[in-house]
């Protein structure tokens, strides 16, 4: 059993909850991350369905963490090598320590409403805050590529958006809604004043309403690689080499020599083999 869950919130006592994550998910013998910093908690871990309800029991009995919605999914193996709990500056890193989604974050919009949004031909744009290579897997029917590499070049992006944008319906979205609640609040800081994230994001998406007005797998940061509108995992692969995604058609590539390289950084490629590990 798989979840992954965050929430935006004030934390000063992360040293304790460092050691306290740390032993409770050792003791139960889960592996995954769990990330904390001064603006919230972000984790991704997989066990036996008794321990991750365990684990839940435990999130729960903390104010800050009750009722922390989670996306579920299965696998028939260990997706994450390790258990690791870690501090950072950001949950979701961006450089701007003046953003505070605990503060104030764009409305959010339930999976049903967004496709009805799109089923009615609705006038929206429809913004995609993942990276660049998330993007080349699977998005939206007309969203909007900021072709960025990493979330730390969305505020940059933006400022490239056409001006007419920042008084027009933009809907935003990423694979679990945490990028996109953190973007919101830099674009109407921006000037955007009509900005909603879509709830739950891309998985949760799936999760309601299945794949329509969607294009392609979703992309996870997880040993699944990517996920189809079913929450099924699909074909796609990562490159040992350079980490890129590869569909199915890019693994039949001569470029594609596992461990070596993919048509991506052929022109890079190491002469020896690159371990995953």
């Amino acid at each position: 059993m798989n979840i992954a869950g965050y929430r935006f919130v004030d934390l000063d006592d992360r040293d304790e909850l460092q050691a306290m994550f740390r032993s409770l998910c050792l003791d139960l013998g889960l592996k995954g991350t769990v990330l904390l910093a001064p603006e919230g908690i972000n984790f991704f871990l997989a066990g036996n369905q008794t321990s991750i309800e365990q684990f839940t029991q435990v999130l729960d009995k903390d104010g800050r963490f009750a009722e922390i919605p989670l996306k579920v999914s299965y696998t028939e193996y260990q997706p994450f090598n390790r258990m690791n709990v870690r501090k950072k500056n950001e949950i979701i890193s961006v450089g701007l320590d003046h953003i505070r989604p605990a503060d104030f974050t764009g409305e959010e919009l339930e999976p049903r409403d967004f496709k009805a949004m799109l089923d009615a031909g609705e006038p929206v744009h429809v913004l995609d805050t993942r990276n660049d290579y998330e993007l080349r897997v699977g998005t939206f029917e007309n969203a909007i590529d900021l072709d960025i590499r990493t979330f730390r070049a969305f505020p940059e992006a933006i400022q490239r958006l056409p001006e007419s944008m920042k008084d027009e319906p933009v809907v935003m979205f990423c694979t679990g809604g945490i990028r996109c609640e953190k973007a919101s609040a830099i674009m109407m800081e921006a000037g955007f004043t009509n900005v909603k994230q879509l709830k739950g994001g891309v998985l949760g998406y799936f999760e309601q309403v299945g794949g329509d007005h969607w294009n392609g797998d979703c992309f996870v940061f997880d040993q699944r690689v990517a996920v189809n509108p079913s929450l099924d995992e699909t074909e796609v692969v990562v490159c040992f080499a350079c980490r890129e995604p590869l569909s199915k058609e890019e693994q039949n590539s001569p470029d594609y020599v596992i461990g070596m390289s993919c048509p991506y950084c052929i022109d890079r490629a190491h002469l020896v083999p690159i371990s995953d590990e």
